[in-house]
């Protein structure tokens, strides 16, 4: 079985948590609670593992799951005979608590890389950043608890100023400061040249459109591509 195809069986089973939403629903749906088998997992044929872990952004909302950049991605790895295989769990809805909550699943397969990409909806919740720095922590700690020895990508994430000044900018400085503390590689903004451009964001203004996601792949792909040479 190829790479590309246990990519997509991978996202069969998060779409089918999801099969009921509408590109249109508001970003600050609550996360889909469906208890999912710890059994089910993907073999990767030896190949090296990047798992992304998020949101909607990864689960690439309102589109082909094809088009996400975490797909985009494993066909640059694969245009470069890299050893590697992505793995998309990404969740529509997800926050960090509902992260850390399932967390323990998704690891039961071996990973080398993985890219950590959640908050913007707790902060879209307006959820204390006591909280969320907590949950983002608690992840990175359970993922070195598994395997030291996977290296860790933190995707920083940025929000309207809706809840005020200080809040927008103590949930921006969460993202760094974590990286800096845990000694992990930071994405600055992961929307970085895509949030606020309408013509790159679907009608809710939030989420990538299929130009929008290739941006955010070329993005992510500048500080991932180090990691894997």
């Amino acid at each position: 079985m190829s790479k590309v195809l246990k990519f997509r069986y991978f996202l069969l089973i998060l779409l089918l948590w999801n099969c009921k939403e509408n590109p249109k629903q508001a970003a600050t749906e609550e996360s889909v609670t469906t208890e999912v088998p710890a059994s089910t997992e993907i073999a990767v044929d030896g190949d090296k593992v990047i798992l992304f872990f998020g949101n909607s952004l990864t689960a690439a909302y309102g589109l082909d799951v094809e088009q996400g950049f975490p797909n985009r991605i494993q066909l640059k790895i694969d245009s470069l005979q890299l050893d590697y295989t992505v793995i998309n769990s990404g969740l529509s809805g997800e926050t960090t608590s509902g992260g850390l909550n399932r967390l323990d699943w998704v690891l039961n397969q071996k990973v080398d890389v993985f890219v950590l990409e959640l908050g913007a909806n707790d902060g879209l919740r307006g959820i204390p950043l006591t909280e969320t720095r907590k949950n983002l922590q608690g992840i990175i700690d359970m993922v070195r608890t598994k395997n030291p020895e996977t290296k860790i990508v933190l995707a920083g994430m940025q929000i309207p100023p809706n809840l005020g000044t200080n809040y927008t900018t103590e949930f921006k400085n969460i993202y760094p400061e974590l990286a800096s503390k845990n000694n992990v590689d930071l994405i600055p903004f992961l929307l970085e040249g895509v949030a606020g451009i309408p013509e790159l964001n679907l009608e809710d203004g939030i989420h990538p459109t299929v130009e929008g996601q290739k941006i955010v792949a070329e993005t992510v792909w500048q500080f991932l591509k180090p990691i894997l040479k």
